[in-house]
């Protein structure tokens, strides 16, 4: 288990390194083991690392190549095989995990990198190329990905404690919560507790790009 957590500015501002340190610290029983954020021109990364597979450095997040970043949660399946593919057509890689992996098929494929996964997964990629933000969650919804959207930022963490740390977030409750937690025990996705915050439901990839019309205020 992981933690990722991140922003997105539709306005182009930088993402500030304090405020992504501080979201993740929200998750930080997630990934005791490491951390790291980064920063660019509309966006932001956040990760809490639980080594399992690779336990050197060079499987640190969020992880950058060829203009990619990427923070990731997950377990990837079938990273071996997917793995000599890639290097069959060229792709170098540094670490033995499966984080790198997903990069350099994000690199190869762009977004339908996403269908080539086996795996358990919530991740998220920043392409500073293209300037586009790429949120996925897994087929079945294994690993959990919340998404906060007021049409000028969008904020996302693996829990929504990481999303509330963000200093510019409206957490008004929604009204329509309470009757659906006392009928299932729980608030039935994509809603959460909160009018602003959903659920990324499973088997979901959503695309954010600077420039982009605004969603709803």
């Amino acid at each position: 288990m992981c933690g990722i957590a991140g922003v997105f500015y539709r306005d182009g501002r930088s993402a500030d390194d304090r405020v992504l340190q501080q979201m993740g610290t929200q998750i930080e029983h997630r990934g005791p083991d490491g951390w790291g954020v980064t920063s660019f021109a509309g966006a932001g990364l956040a990760h809490r690392r639980l080594k399992i597979i690779d336990l050197t450095d060079a499987a640190a997040q969020p992880m950058g190549e060829g203009g990619a970043w990427i923070s990731f949660n997950g377990e990837i399946y079938n990273f071996g095989a997917l793995r000599e593919e890639l290097v069959a057509k060229g792709h170098r890689f540094k670490s033995t995990g499966d984080t790198e992996v997903i990069l350099h098929l994000y690199l190869e494929h762009g977004p339908d990198a996403i269908r080539r996964l086996d795996g358990m997964f919530a991740l998220a990629i920043w392409d500073d190329r293209t300037k586009t933000l790429l949120l996925a969650r897994d087929r079945t919804g294994k690993k959990p990905l919340y998404v906060y959207d007021d049409g000028r930022k969008v904020v996302f963490g693996s829990e929504i404690k990481a999303i509330l740390a963000h200093p510019e977030i409206d957490d008004a409750a929604w009204n329509g919560a309470l009757p659906l937690y006392l009928t299932y025990g729980y608030v039935p996705t994509p809603r959460t507790m909160y009018q602003r915050i959903r659920k990324l439901p499973p088997a979901s990839l959503q695309v954010f790009t600077l420039g982009e019309t605004a969603g709803p205020e």
